[in-house]
């Protein structure tokens, strides 16, 4: 016997709310594989230094969306098949995948508030080095002006917060993106160190949001599935 009544509203709501959670899910798997793949910070990223490789902390988080994505598909639709069955076994199910899921996302929300100026410090601090090392460099065998020009030309900025900084680009012009002018070139330029700011909050940013809205999200989905297995199980007694 199916549900009915105001079960049977709450039956057709989960479902409306675990499609939006699917197509959410889908929406962060494809913002995930862009940040993934966007070219500023691909170019930045897999620069190497010598033996040293670019900080790789902000691709930790982003293949921690990627799995959370793809997940969340899975889950959605468990949700929206087990509340079309009416199968308290799938309901069960996917309370217990959303409490796990949610439990993943607040450990994730911490880390990345923990680490989110972390990211941009160690991308800084792999640039300053870069920086020093074009600085010295006498051949072009070092590929510190090489990892400093891509820096450069990917975020159109030159040298970094400091005095040394604001006078590279009239005396290293080699360095800096070209301008029309060399005055030109001086009062265009950006310091790298406030573009890596800009680069990498601006996608924090949005990862942020996308995560508060999927914990909404989540938390209704969890009420509703109990209370739709509640119902289910009564209507099965009478």
């Amino acid at each position: 016997m199916g549900v009915e009544g105001c079960t049977k509203c709450i039956k057709y709501l989960l479902f409306v709310f675990n499609f939006i959670f699917w197509l959410a899910g889908g929406i962060i798997l494809g913002v995930a594989l862009w940040l993934r793949h966007d070219s500023q910070t691909t170019n930045i990223l897999y620069l190497q230094l010598g033996d040293k490789q670019a900080p790789n902390t902000f691709y930790v988080g982003i293949y921690i969306l990627i799995a959370v994505g793809a997940v969340m598909m899975f889950v959605g639709f468990l949700g929206c098949y087990g509340a079309i069955q009416e199968s308290q076994c799938l309901l069960g199910t996917f309370f217990t995948c959303l409490v796990i899921l949610f439990a993943c996302e607040v450990a994730a929300g911490i880390w990345g508030f923990v680490n989110k100026d972390q990211i941009a410090k160690d991308v800084k601090q792999f640039y300053d080095q870069a920086f020093q090392q074009a600085l010295m460099a006498e051949s072009e065998t070092n590929n510190g002006k090489t990892v400093v020009k891509t820096f450069h030309e990917t975020l159109d900025c030159c040298g970094p917060d400091n005095t040394m900084g604001a006078i590279t680009p009239l005396w290293r012009d080699d360095l800096c993106p070209k301008k029309d002018s060399i005055l030109k070139t001086f009062i265009e330029s950006s310091s790298c160190h406030k573009k890596i700011d800009e680069l990498f909050s601006g996608k924090l940013y949005l990862i942020g949001i996308a995560a508060i809205v999927v914990a909404v999200i989540m938390i209704f989905e969890m009420i509703l599935s109990m209370v739709l297995c509640c119902g289910i199980r009564n209507s099965s007694v009478y």
